[in-house]
């Protein structure tokens, strides 16, 4: 990438996918491209239904068996190959299981409380072992049903995977359109995990970029040029209301949430050359950390707020570098390759996904922070925007597609693949979100 794009990328008009004319609206379709080898055998047994024949408000087990095929480490079962369908453990007949190969069985049962909510009751059974393994009663009120499957589903992967669950998160993430007269439309969106359920939160004429999760979910950080020039939002996600904490003259983006939610680093140009500097929001103060005649951007915290990773062509090429902030030069952690950007931290500060470039190819990698080992974890000619999952499983990201820009996701160890297709209108700059405050 020569340096006009990489300036282009520090600034924040990060526009490098085509963008189409198709409304960018409906939801997300998540395709396994690619999983492991042997996943887990898994049936999810349709729960019963303790009211109404007619009424039952929700299949909970179609959610759960999703989540859990979507996350490419199951294989689970189509419903009309099941022996059984218990709602009971008395009711298991656990040979007919193991004749056919099952290792895991989940049953439960949906039930109408008096006051109107409902109560959810799962069991995940050894089917080898004849034993459970886990089981649950859950309350949840009918616009939490869907929710509640999502929190069964992590429960679920804990269990078997060892890892927690991320089912029950949101993404955030940038869809662009063109309106009847034609004007390019930029929507800053949220989304379950699983895509279902997208609600746009701002919609704008000029482009919308950078998204960034707070630590409580609570708030997003964005890049807004809705006033010519660029600006860093926060926006409470509830309400609605919005505030502008960075308008300075020059560039003003790359928002990123310290782990404490006090502070944002941000990418600033007001002093002349892009720099990193950190703002307090309690008391609006800055604190420069970069100085350099350089490009620096793209910051991102670690996870126990000692550091931060940025992207800069100090050294002739875009490198990522890391700076502690209780003092210290900068030092540089890339160097096989031409091109390095978008540092993302994994959730346990053990690496970092980037974007490797290469002779006009740009690639998702995670670097090994103890052993300086990278792997190149996509195959595509143009992935931008990692993105961790709060459990550090998946990375989802943006990628060139036919039809324009499109979301993936893969796993930090590169052995699945899925597509996130919007089945109308581009979609990028992908942020996932923190696992919910409890």
């Amino acid at each position: 990438m020569n340096i006009n794009r990489y300036v282009i990328n520090a600034i924040s008009v990060i526009l490098l996918l085509a963008a189409v004319q198709a409304p960018a609206q409906g939801e997300l379709e998540i395709l396994i491209d690619t999983g492991i080898e042997d996943p887990l055998s898994i049936a999810i047994v349709p729960f019963g239904w303790q009211g109404a024949p007619d009424a039952q408000p929700a299949d909970l087990h179609v959610t759960i068996a999703n989540d859990l095929a979507r996350s490419g480490r199951f294989s689970t079962m189509d419903e009309e190959d099941m022996p059984q369908k218990p709602t009971g453990y008395g009711q298991v007949n656990f040979k007919d299981w193991q004749l056919l190969q099952m290792e895991n069985l989940v049953i439960g049962n949906l039930a109408q409380t008096p006051a109107g909510g409902f109560e959810i009751e799962f069991r995940l059974l050894d089917v080898y072992k004849g034993s459970q393994l886990v089981g649950f009663r859950i309350a949840a009120t009918q616009k939490q049903l869907r929710q509640t499957a999502h929190r069964i589903s992590d429960i679920i992967f804990e269990k078997l995977i060892g890892i927690r669950g991320a089912f029950n998160t949101r993404i955030a993430y940038i869809t662009v359109r063109k309106n009847a007269e034609g004007e390019e439309l930029h929507t800053l969106q949220i989304a379950d995990a699983d895509g279902f359920n997208p609600r746009t939160l701002l919609e704008a004429k000029e482009p919308l970029l950078s998204p960034a999760w707070s630590p409580d979910g609570r708030h997003l950080a964005y890049v807004s040029f809705e006033e010519r020039g660029s600006s860093v939002f926060l926006q409470d996600i509830r309400t609605g209301q919005r505030e502008k904490v960075a308008s300075h003259d020059g560039i003003n983006s790359a928002p990123s949430f310290s782990p404490d939610g006090r502070r944002l680093a941000l990418t600033l140009s007001k002093e002349g050359d892009p720099e990193i500097f950190v703002l307090h929001l309690s008391g609006n103060s800055l604190q420069r950390i970069t100085r350099n005649r350089a490009i620096d951007t793209e910051p991102n915290w670690s996870p126990d707020g000692k550091k931060l990773a940025f992207t800069s062509d100090r050294g002739g090429s875009p490198q990522i570098y890391e700076v502690d902030l209780r003092g210290g030069k900068p030092k540089r952690l890339t160097f096989d390759g031409p091109y390095f950007a978008r540092p993302r931290y994994s959730p346990d500060g053990r690496g970092l996904t980037l974007v490797h470039g290469n002779n006009g190819i740009y690639r998702i990698g995670y670097l090994d922070l103890q052993n300086q080992y990278l792997s190149i974890l996509t195959n595509n000619r143009l992935d931008e925007s990692p993105s961790f999952s709060p459990n550090g499983s998946m990375i989802i990201y943006a990628t060139a597609g036919r039809d324009g820009s499109e979301l993936a996701a893969v796993s930090a160890d590169g052995s699945v693949h899925q597509r996130l297709a919007l089945q109308d209108g581009e979609v990028r700059e992908p942020a996932w979100g923190p696992f919910p405050v409890q």
